[in-house]
Parts: C-alpha cells; sequence; structure tokens
C-alpha cells in the first residue's frame, strides 16, 4: 500500500516533508550516534533498526492521518532529522494521546531548528488534524528537549511525571516528565 500525500511544511529555514531513500543513510547515521540517542531507551540503532523505524513512520501516516515529517534544512537541502506527531503504544494514566517528537543530528542543535519545525507540526496538529491537546515526554535529564518543549509553550505538572511501563524498575531512563499543550493555549500563544 502506498504511503499516502505527506503534507509539506515550510518554515523560514526548514522544509518537513515525506521520507525519501536518500534519507536513509543519514538517519541510520543520526540513530547510531549515542549523543543523539542518549536518553531513548532502546539506545543506538543500527541500519536495519533505523530503516525499520522509517517504514513504521510511513505506516503511521497511512494509519493517522499524521506522523513524523523528514526535516530538511532549506538553505542547503540538507537532512537534518525528523520532527512530528505520534500516539505513544504505552499505556499511561494521559493515553491515548499524541505526542510531538523530535530527533536531530547532533550537528543540527543548538540552532533552535527543534522548535522551529515543531511549531509548525503544532499548527498542524491542532488546525489540520483537529486535535484537543498533545503532549510531549522525556527523562527528567534531558534539558535540551525540555526546554524545546517549555519554549513551545508547554507546560508541566509533576504530578502527571510517569514511568515507562517498558522499562524496569530502576531502570536510569524509566521515569519521565509529561508536557502538555491544549488547542485554547496553543491558540492564545500561536504565532500568525
Amino acid at each position: 500500500m502506498a504511503v499516502p500525500t505527506i503534507p509539506r511544511l515550510a518554515t523560514d529555514r526548514l522544509l518537513l516533508r515525506e521520507w525519501l531513500p536518500e534519507d536513509r543513510e543519514p538517519f541510520a547515521r543520526l540513530n547510531g550516534d549515542p549523543r543523539v540517542m542518549e536518553f531513548l531507551s532502546r539506545g543506538t540503532l543500527d541500519r536495519a533498526g533505523s530503516d525499520e523505524m522509517i517504514d513504521r513512520i510511513e505506516t503511521r501516516w497511512r494509519t493517522d492521518g499524521h506522523g513524523q515529517w523528514a526535516v530538511e534544512r532549506r538553505a542547503d537541502a540538507t537532512f537534518i532529522g525528523f520532527v512530528g506527531l505520534a500516539a505513544p503504544t504505552f499505556e499511561a494514566p494521559f493515553t491515548p494521546c499524541v505526542e510531538i517528537g523530535w530527533r536531530l543530528a547532533a550537528e543540527a542543535w543548538g540552532h533552535g531548528y527543534a522548535t522551529e519545525a515543531a511549531r509548525a507540526a503544532l499548527r498542524f496538529g491542532f488546525d489540520d488534524v483537529g486535535l484537543d491537546e498533545i503532549v510531549s515526554f522525556t527523562v527528567p535529564a534531558n534539558v535540551r528537549s525540555r526546554a524545546v518543549m517549555e519554549r513551545l509553550g508547554m507546560t508541566r505538572d509533576p504530578a502527571d511525571d510517569f514511568d515507562l511501563p517498558s522499562l524496569a524498575d530502576g531502570h536510569e531512563l524509566r521515569r519521565h516528565v509529561l508536557y502538555r499543550l491544549g488547542r485554547a493555549a496553543w491558540q492564545a500563544i500561536a504565532p500568525s
């Protein structure tokens, strides 16, 4: 079954677009970088695991009508990672829900790309998909991602923090912080 047309979203510096065959190699490099994968429970991925992830992303676009875009820097057409929307597959007090997430190559960090792309994805989620709330979560130590969540206007209530069910008690990445953003709050802060 063909992947439905994935809408392209353009920001000042970035293009959120469909996945291309030539994205697979740089995505595998990104997923194999311990710096990028430091706070993710599955750790680094080999090429096969990275390719399987793209296949799952494309399937989710087909089944959910939203997903994670490949992100390209417009100035030089360089693939830098992904940003997008996905429904978590685990059960927690806040699920079912839609999460916004990102994974960028380390060389792309510190330029505001995650925030810029995530704003476009939030707009799509609220305005085009019609979501009432979008969440994001990470481990407490992931200060870079938490800063992005806060720049997006997402808020955290420590009472919502949770343990990732797929990890054993005592695992250093089990505890997660949850950030939320509702449609009304987004409309109040959304750039026009």
